[in-house]
């Protein structure tokens, strides 16, 4: 696990804070533009091969940093590598079509993530058979519940076989029985020396299968090491926060 496949370098990335301006602000003179500044000059590395574990309470810019992994936005300064293809993001059908079928889905989803036709053809009934959806895959997405979505979404990530796992916390939902058997696709997959990142607020999930840590609070990068390192420190930072 030497080869560092993502790299993030005095990484910024920042959000326009206010109102739109009223048309007669134009003819005013312009004021100073106001930013919120979500991720702040991270610095870390992910190794080939390895499940990397990034942490934090709610708000702590672990969205932002989902969107600069997935190639979604681009940072305001610093610099954002990836070596090879770009991770792929489990999460709840970003890029669904509520008004097309899951099969359809299956397609216009692979399609995004970069995959092509020949591909997805190859892989199509594993991905209906993992999602365990039935005949509703030939129905309409808005009419499915979000554990539905969830499991088709998951479904298409794991079974077209991703070089970069991303992992959404939301993936949480849906029933005991389907996380259990998403945690085994997962586990398979980090035999396979596949690269997994894993953004969570579950110190416990990260203890269980992460290699190293990163601890993102208010944007700010607060710690990167080895698991058994940082997960101790973010417990014992939360647990004395919950006592004030």
């Amino acid at each position: 696990m030497s080869t560092s496949i993502i790299e993030l370098k005095n990484l910024w990335v920042s959000y326009p804070l206010g109102k739109k301006s009223r048309i007669s602000d134009l003819f005013k003179k312009r004021k100073e533009k106001k930013e919120f500044w979500a991720l702040k000059n991270l610095n870390f590395d992910v190794k080939k091969g390895e499940v990397l574990g990034v942490i934090g309470r709610n708000g702590s810019g672990k969205s932002t940093l989902l969107k600069i992994l997935s190639g979604l936005i681009l940072p305001d300064k610093g610099e954002y590598i990836v070596r090879g293809k770009r991770p792929v993001l489990l999460s709840l059908g970003a890029g669904f079509d509520g008004e097309l079928s899951g099969i359809e889905n299956i397609y216009l989803n692979s399609l995004l993530l970069g995959h092509k036709k020949e591909e997805v053809d190859a892989k199509l009934n594993d991905i209906i058979e993992f999602s365990e959806l039935g005949d509703f895959v030939y129905e309409p997405v808005r009419t499915y519940s979000s554990g539905m979505r969830s499991r088709l979404a998951f479904s298409i990530a794991i079974s077209l076989d991703p070089d970069i796992l991303l992992i959404d916390e939301v993936l949480g939902v849906g029933d005991q029985a389907f996380r259990e058997k998403s945690e085994k696709a997962i586990l398979e997959k980090i035999k396979q020396d596949k690269t997994v990142i894993i953004v969570t607020h579950s110190a416990s999930l990260v203890n269980k299968i992460c290699d190293r840590v990163v601890w993102i609070h208010l944007g700010e990068q607060k710690a990167v090491g080895l698991t058994a390192e940082v997960v101790p420190k973010y417990n014992a930072f939360m647990n004395g926060r919950a006592k004030k």
